[in-house]
């Protein structure tokens, strides 16, 4: 039972979830349909923790590796209205905003040339208190990292 158990969670991190020919990758930069521009870095370094730490590869030359990530950024909304409250003299005070972030993605097989895993459209939220939407953002990219690893493993 004990063989049995370790097996099982060595299983669980060997490969991440992708096929085994898939050991390192490219995270080429998104292209941003937005007017934000920090976004680029923070979605690069969120993939990465998604295909690094995650999933386990390794990262590589666009050339030289197994697997290719692309995608763009497509939407940023950071100031959607969760929930207000009355304020001083009739006006309102806003204590809860929201940011969706909406991305296209696809980790591509260099090697065998097909598509691993696509999803157009992923949106993501995250929840702030104003004025710090940078908390929300990071919210919202945790959440997006969780949903790459979800579903890259999906797939296998």
């Amino acid at each position: 039972m004990t063989a049995l158990a370790v097996s099982a969670c060595l299983y669980g991190f060997a490969g991440g979830g992708l096929p085994g020919n898939i050991k390192t990758v490219a995270i080429l930069p998104f292209d941003n349909q937005t007017a934000e521009p920090i976004l680029v870095q923070e979605v690069a370094d969120a993939v990465q923790e998604a295909m690094e730490r995650r999933l386990g590869l390794r990262q590589a030359s666009e050339a030289s590796a197994d697997a290719v990530v692309r995608g763009a950024i497509v939407r940023y909304e950071p100031d959607l209205l969760l929930s207000q409250q009355p304020g001083v003299a009739g006006a309102v005070q806003v204590t809860r905003r929201r940011i969706r972030l909406m991305i296209n993605i696809e980790i591509f097989d260099q090697r065998e040339g097909r598509v691993l895993w696509q999803r157009s459209g992923l949106s993501v939220d995250g929840e702030y208190q104003p004025p710090q939407e940078a908390d929300g953002r990071k919210v919202a990219l945790e959440k997006l990292v969780a949903d790459i690893v979800d579903g890259a493993q999906s797939q296998w």
